[in-house]
């Protein structure tokens, strides 16, 4: 199986207070798309930071490529949001370690300027805790609602993955097919290519002259030197070593694909190698038939290097 980069998943649970009046909804949602490395943003309240480290993790452990967008709400009912309480942990460690610091810093450049009032003290991340929930309740529920959320990505992932696959097998087939068809006609056209050759060249030297004895040079010395040129010419325009390269080309990329895993790379590696042997093809092509060929090769490989830089 192999996996896209690209996917959505979200999961959402509801706590209610201890009180059993009011509560909170949280909701995780996971979005990724297609990057070289990992790359997770994460955008949460202050009330559930602490959950980042371990949420970084679980998707460290599941994912190796995209870039996630990691977004996680609290939504607090209307008796929960009215029954409001202090936070006695985040009030002290305001008080010892910001509090001071923060008031002398802001006096020392305005000493016009009044000392924090209670309200704006209350106001202050987390010092007036919204929800009668217990944090360690609500700390749960992010991590429960993450490791869903990440089940339902990978699965989600999987699903695109194996359509994915499904297509890039389909050009596989296709290109293998135009392989097969034209390797038996190279040494064809290679030869009616090279009898025009030589027929140009015994006009251009005088051999199919009436007069043979005009010419300045032997019958024999043109005639090796002709074959000469359309031997070197033939050389230069075979293409049974791209052919064959491209046969173990194609034959490895379906290997990668079958196996599945963690192929974005290594297809993307396939991909520049194949195309490399396709521009070659073109480059000696004597024929229409292979240039033709190698355009719709060149034009496969490209339609799957665009979906292989999806994959994971």
């Amino acid at each position: 199986m192999i996996y896209s980069m690209t996917g959505y998943a979200s999961a959402t649970r509801e706590l209610v207070a201890a009180s059993g009046t009011g509560g909170v909804s949280v909701s995780v949602e996971l979005r990724t798309v297609n990057s070289r490395f990992l790359d997770l943003n994460f955008r949460m309240p202050e009330d559930v930071r602490v959950c980042e480290p371990t949420l970084r993790e679980m998707l460290m452990n599941k994912l190796s490529r995209g870039k996630v967008d990691i977004r996680i709400n609290l939504q607090r009912s209307e008796q929960a949001a009215n029954a409001g309480a202090i936070n006695h942990d985040a009030l002290n460690q305001l008080a010892l370690n910001q509090l001071a610091l923060l008031e002398h810093t802001v006096l020392s450049t305005f000493p016009d300027a009044g000392r924090l009032r209670a309200g704006e003290i209350l106001r202050w991340p987390g010092v007036l805790a919204e929800s009668s929930v217990a944090p360690e309740v609500l700390r749960d529920a992010v991590l429960a609602c993450g490791k869903q959320a990440i089940t339902d990505l990978i699965d989600v992932r999987a699903r695109e993955g194996a359509q994915l696959a499904t297509m890039l097998l389909a050009n596989v087939s296709e290109m293998e097919s135009i392989v097969t068809k034209i390797t038996p006609l190279v040494p064809e056209l290679i030869n009616k290519h090279q009898q025009k050759i030589v027929e140009r060249l015994q006009e251009a030297l005088g051999i199919a002259a009436p007069d043979a004895s005009a010419t300045i040079v032997s019958r024999e010395e043109i005639n090796e030197r002709i074959r000469q040129e359309v031997t070197m010419y033939g050389i230069r325009i075979d293409i049974a070593e791209e052919l064959s390269r491209l046969t173990a080309h194609l034959n490895e990329t379906r290997h990668v694909i079958e196996k599945g895993g963690k192929v974005g790379k290594r297809l993307d590696f396939m991909m520049q190698e194949l195309n490399r042997e396709a521009n070659t093809l073109g480059s000696k092509a004597a024929a229409k038939e292979l240039a033709d060929s190698s355009m719709t090769l060149k034009l496969l490989i490209e339609q799957m290097r665009e979906q292989v830089q999806n994959l994971e």
